[in-house]
């Protein structure tokens, strides 16, 4: 069985929603570390959902799997191409 690949699922109000400076550390929301990208994935669509009506709560994943192994090979079917440096 091979190690999971660990994904942090967080978010908060952010000063501008196209980008990534999040107004306040102290108040981000924390959804919880997750074994896989599919559980992060379905975890901040259901709070990216929640908080749609509200254009300055943004929430990301951060694969903490590249952040610990960054030469660690990891499958590209686990991941969508965006997420790979791909897409926009």
């Amino acid at each position: 069985m091979s190690d999971p690949l660990l994904h942090l699922v967080f978010g908060g109000e952010v000063a501008d929603p196209s980008g990534n400076e999040f107004v306040d550390a102290s108040k981000l929301d924390n959804v919880g570390i997750f074994p896989s990208y599919a559980e992060a994935l379905t975890a901040w669509q259901g709070v990216s959902r929640a908080n749609v009506d509200h254009a300055h709560i943004k929430y990301v994943i951060v694969h903490l799997h590249r952040l610990m192994d960054p030469d660690h090979p990891v499958p590209k079917f686990q991941e969508r191409a965006s997420d790979n440096g791909g897409g926009r």
